[in-house]
């Protein structure tokens, strides 16, 4: 089945849109992965997702990740990537611990800490598998340009990730206002062929610049490519933890829970495609903070983006309008274009058997750090607060359920002085991050105006 998995644009259908041409057509997983989304703007989705059967799944039980991540990657890459190189690409992405930490005492609430990378974010496990497999797949005659749009730790991912891989340059883009103290060092400091920028704006000003200069053909040259969840080469390794979570945690066949702190929907999509190829997921619970057009919608029906999006304390779910929903909205029969705008309807009732969601006020994130570290001694972060928290809400208005995974999404050390004003502690510091505070760098500084990306895309860059 592998072999035959090629990927379509969620934009395929918009045939009376002024101003653009729907792509039709299909592509392989290396020409999805290296274009980044397609040429009409839209992002690019499997025209089959592979199943796994319960054995399989249930065969990793006790095994170490690797093993997850070679059988959920080589059931969608196995007819494009040898098997061999597959393997070589899991164990050199994936040599750090994948914690799965119990909260309540003698119940089946679990904490999924996706905080042990070099990067100490969940973004290392995309960032990582993405960043050799394009080194795998490339023209090895041209140079690629990776852009990313960042709204707290995607960037410092993708750009450890990709750190001195030959012919292959990065660009980040980061709100300036909006990213914590420690992810600003970290961004700024990578070096070699990564670079930052620090954008007088918010994240979506981000965002849009970053497709803008896709969608722009005056940019053809530059062979740029997406290395933010736009990609669906970031998607892919995102689904591997919630086959990895339920094999060690679940007795076969038994229904499971995950909550996923959501912004860009990136992270969530991971869990409804392993849900699609057999994972029994009850619920995807997918709480956001204070930008809450998700779950509005649920609500309601109606779709509104938020804009500007809000600033909040988990700042990289600070987004009004996330680029997966498009992929969200064709899984169940919709339509929603990069602007926002709905074209069609998604199932809104067949959405809502199977995701549920909340919006977390920042009042609630803190409490919920505070009663948490002092009920069980649990350390969560804003964004791991948002997760909990939505979980909870869920448990109170559904019932209590046996087996529920709440995924923590990057280390407490990453928001020091939050954790400090809540909790008087100093989280300790992961050695990945105490590498970083002694780098030295300095980002270069744009507005948010496409003219002037475009102009530094042509005077930097080269294909």
């Amino acid at each position: 089945m592998s072999a035959m998995i090629r990927y379509y644009s969620t934009n395929r259908n918009l045939s009376h849109v002024s101003g653009l041409t729907p792509f039709r057509g299909t592509v392989s997983f290396r020409e999805a992965l290296l274009m980044g989304q397609a040429p009409d703007e839209g992002l690019f989705m499997p025209d089959a997702i592979p199943s796994l059967s319960m054995g399989e799944i249930m065969a990793l039980k006790g095994k170490p990740y690797v093993e997850a991540a070679f059988l959920v990657a080589g059931s969608f890459l196995a007819g494009e990537i040898g098997l061999d190189k597959l393997r070589w690409i899991v164990e050199d992405a994936y040599n750090f611990d994948v914690p799965l930490e119990r909260v309540t005492e003698g119940g089946g609430k679990y904490i999924m800490r996706l905080d042990q990378g070099p990067t100490a974010s969940f973004k290392d496990f995309a960032a990582r598998m993405m960043a050799r497999l394009m080194s795998m797949v490339r023209d090895p005659e041209k140079r690629l340009n990776v852009l990313v749009a960042t709204s707290g730790d995607t960037g410092s991912a993708v750009g450890e990730a990709f750190k001195g891989v030959p012919g292959i340059d990065v660009t980040i883009l980061y709100p300036r206002g909006e990213v914590s103290g420690r992810q600003k060092k970290q961004l700024d400091t990578i070096g070699q062929n990564v670079r930052a920028i620090s954008v007088d704006g918010k994240f979506d000003d981000c965002q849009d610049l970053v497709k803008q200069a896709f969608a722009d053909p005056s940019l053809n040259n530059l062979n740029l490519t997406s290395a933010n969840s736009i990609n669906f080469g970031r998607i892919l390794p995102q689904t591997i933890y919630y086959v990895y979570a339920y094999s060690q945690l679940a007795v076969g066949g038994e229904e499971i829970i995950f909550s996923v702190p959501s912004g860009n929907f990136g992270n969530a999509l991971g869990c409804e495609y392993a849900r699609r190829m057999g994972l029994p997921v009850k619920t995807l619970v997918m709480p956001t903070n204070e930008n809450d057009e998700f779950p509005r919608f649920l609500e309601t029906g109606d779709y509104d983006k938020v804009s500007p999006s809000r600033a909040c304390l988990s700042n990289a779910m600070n987004v009004g309008h996330p680029s997966n929903l498009a992929r969200f909205f064709d899984l169940f029969g919709g339509t929603v274009d990069r602007n926002g705008l709905v074209h069609r309807y998604p199932d809104r009732e067949e959405m809502k058997r199977h995701i549920y969601s909340v919006s977390i006020t920042d009042a609630e994130t803190k409490k919920t750090i505070k009663r948490i570290y002092e009920t069980y001694g649990v350390l969560l972060e804003p964004h791991g607060a948002v997760g909990w928290r939505g979980l909870e809400d869920y448990l109170e208005k559904r019932g209590d359920f046996p087996l529920c995974v709440s995924l923590e999404t990057a280390h407490p050390a990453k928001f020091p002085n939050e954790i400090n004003e809540l909790l008087d502690i100093d989280p300790k510091l992961p050695q990945s991050m105490k590498d970083v505070d002694a780098r030295e760098g300095e980002p270069v500084f744009l507005d948010a105006d496409d003219d002037t990306f475009r102009t530094y895309l042509r005077r930097h860059l080269s294909g």
